[in-house]
């Protein structure tokens, strides 16, 4: 990430919105009356206070399905675990990747076969290392 920009969320409301209903994926039918509310923020954020938004920029995480530009919510409040998929500090940068603890360490995993350019990242305690927060939700443009 080449800026560190967190974007909080709006602690005074949601966005709420008309749910027009299910969509089949499968054979058409027939459209229905029902309708509910959806509040975006009810369904995505558990913990405002400690949930940011950010960008994605680069392309190591692509067969984690996050590409560039993608939003990506983030919530601290989350405790890491094996294999999460987490934004994280590491000798004055961040990254997000997919996070392996155990085996007496922690490595951080790119999520793009087709380049090898991305390589594991060995945690060492001679890093300035922290799990910032947990990716929760990826929000893609179609």
């Amino acid at each position: 990430m080449d800026k560190f920009i967190p974007h909080s969320i709006d602690t005074d409301g949601g966005f709420e919105s008309e749910l027009l209903g299910d969509v089949k994926a499968g054979f058409p039918s027939p459209a229905e009356d029902v309708r509910e509310k959806l509040d975006l923020v009810k369904l995505l954020v558990k913990h405002k206070a400690s949930t940011f938004f950010f960008r994605v920029s680069g392309v190591s995480m692509v067969d984690a399905d996050m590409d560039e530009g993608d939003i990506i919510i983030v919530d601290r409040a989350v405790s890491p675990y094996n294999n999460c998929k987490a934004v994280c500090f590491i000798d004055g940068e961040y990254t997000v990747k997919r996070v392996e603890i155990g085996h007496g360490g922690v490595r951080l995993m790119p999520a793009n076969e087709h380049n090898i350019a991305y390589k594991p990242i060995e945690v060492t305690p001679d890093n300035n290392f922290i799990i910032w927060g947990v990716v929760t939700y990826t929000i893609k443009k179609m």
